[in-house]
């Protein structure tokens, strides 16, 4: 009885029930992102991203295959979708790519459009906080020799921060925003330089013209002093000349305050009768001509 008991369980295993060698050779497979191929970035709120031909052809073939076939696996159903795919002849196709053309430009519209939204903005904000957040968070090392007590060392903290593995997309994505930022502010700098020497020069050319209109200033308060001098030369000569000729029936005579009324009255009582002051006529020529012609 042993010896068949043992027969039996030398053999086969049974149907549905894997062997435990098969168990230990076959590999895991692990499900994930394949290595290499970078996700899409999902915009929170943002348009929806567009799809291929191919995708567009899977998306309408794919009900109509399950219909068709309702116990097919899925697998199968795409292996066969794609074998039509590349059966099919190029107008066919081309009906599937002018629709995802015709998607992608509205899904650019529509992009640039959601990226000067103010949601956008406020999105961009919150991702860049959480990214310096999580570059500046200080590393923490336990020290197992102490009380179970957390040292913080500054070093390593700082040697952490910036220790960042070369050619990764961490690495390159900080290079390329450190190149960016960089290259702005070096634009930002010769910008800055070419308004300063704008600046420097109209604050020359207003210097210069404040120099030279204080020369001018200069020379028009020269005249002006020389004009003032002059005109009281001349008022002293006529006051001393008209100094014997007196105005009829009061018997004025003129004085530097009283030149202008003397005259402006002189003039009115000639000119009213000039047949009548005959003799004051003659006196005013005889004193008009000697008059100090140099001083005048």
């Amino acid at each position: 009885m042993g010896g068949v008991k043992q027969e039996q369980n030398d053999g086969p295993p049974p149907r549905g029930m894997p062997s435990s060698d098969a168990a230990h050779e076959e590999p895991v497979k692990k499900r994930g992102w394949p290595k290499g191929k970078k996700r899409k970035k999902v915009l929170p709120n943002g348009p929806k991203a567009p799809v291929t031909g191919y995708v567009r052809f899977l998306n309408e073939r794919r009900e109509q295959i399950r219909a068709k076939y309702p116990d097919l696996p899925f697998p199968e159903i795409t292996k066969r979708l794609g074998a039509e795919w590349s059966c099919l002849a190029p107008h066919d196709k081309q009906r599937f790519l002018d629709e995802a053309e015709r998607e992608k430009l509205q899904y650019a519209r529509e992009l640039r459009e959601y990226q000067q939204s103010e949601a956008y903005q406020i999105t961009s904000a919150k991702i860049q906080d959480k990214k310096v957040k999580r570059e500046e968070s200080p590393s923490v090392i336990i020290n197992a020799n102490s009380s179970g007590s957390a040292a913080l060392k500054g070093s390593d903290y700082l040697s952490n921060r910036f220790d960042v593995p070369i050619f990764t997309e961490e690495f390159l994505d900080q290079n390329k925003a450190r190149e960016a930022e960089l290259r702005r502010l070096r634009k930002a700098n010769v910008e800055f330089e070419e308004q300063n020497a704008v600046l420097q020069k109209h604050i020359a050319d207003m210097y210069s013209a404040k120099e030279r209109l204080e020369a001018e200033l200069g020379q028009d308060e020269l005249r002006t002093q020389a004009l003032h001098r002059h005109l009281l030369a001349i008022k002293h000569t006529l006051v001393s000349s008209l100094s014997t000729v007196a105005l009829p029936g009061t018997g004025e005579t003129p004085s530097l305050g009283t030149l202008d009324s003397y005259l402006s009255r002189l003039s009115g009582t000639l000119e009213s009768n000039p047949h009548e002051h005959r003799a004051l006529l003659t006196q005013l020529r005889d004193v008009l001509s000697h008059l100090d012609s140099e001083k005048l």
